[in-house]
């Protein structure tokens, strides 16, 4: 049996590889959102929000647009304007209409932001390599690629 049919207590064999490969994606994905989860929390923030406001921290001087943050997401958020309201009340971010189509929004990082992003990184990057170096850089570099031609 394998591992993963042991952590879901499958008792059943799967009913293909494909599905077998799918749920150790999904079950891996998950284990790791959650060991970043547990960083962001202590820094008051949800992983979605870390992940805001690094994409508007490498931005242009000028920000984003609302869209083009949302479509830069790791994880698919369907009301990325609703997070951008947590974070502008909290300061992280400013946010501004464009004068030439007021629907547009756009979303700029404040020096709050960059600070509390800059406490993370050393934080974050020794997680990260605590979870997964384990596997070495050769094992590290195919999963890469093997995850990228997974996606279309």
């Amino acid at each position: 049996m394998s591992k993963i049919a042991n952590e879901i207590k499958q008792t059943k064999p799967f009913s293909s590889l494909e599905e077998e490969t799918l749920l150790n994606v999904l079950r891996t994905a998950d284990y790791l959102s959650y060991q970043v989860d547990l960083i962001m929390k202590e820094a008051n923030l949800t992983g979605n929000q870390y992940n805001v406001l690094r994409i508007l921290r490498g931005a242009p001087p000028e920000g984003l647009l609302c869209h083009e943050v949302g479509e830069r997401m790791i994880s698919r958020v369907p009301d990325v304007t609703r997070m951008v309201d947590r974070l502008e009340a909290r300061q992280l971010v400013t946010r501004t209409r464009e004068s030439s189509d007021r629907r547009a929004v756009r979303v700029k990082i404040t020096p709050d932001g960059l600070k509390a992003l800059k406490g993370l990184d050393e934080i974050v990057a020794v997680r990260n390599k605590s979870l997964l170096e384990h596997l070495g850089q050769a094992k590290l570099q195919k999963l890469c690629e093997l995850l990228e031609e997974a996606r279309p």
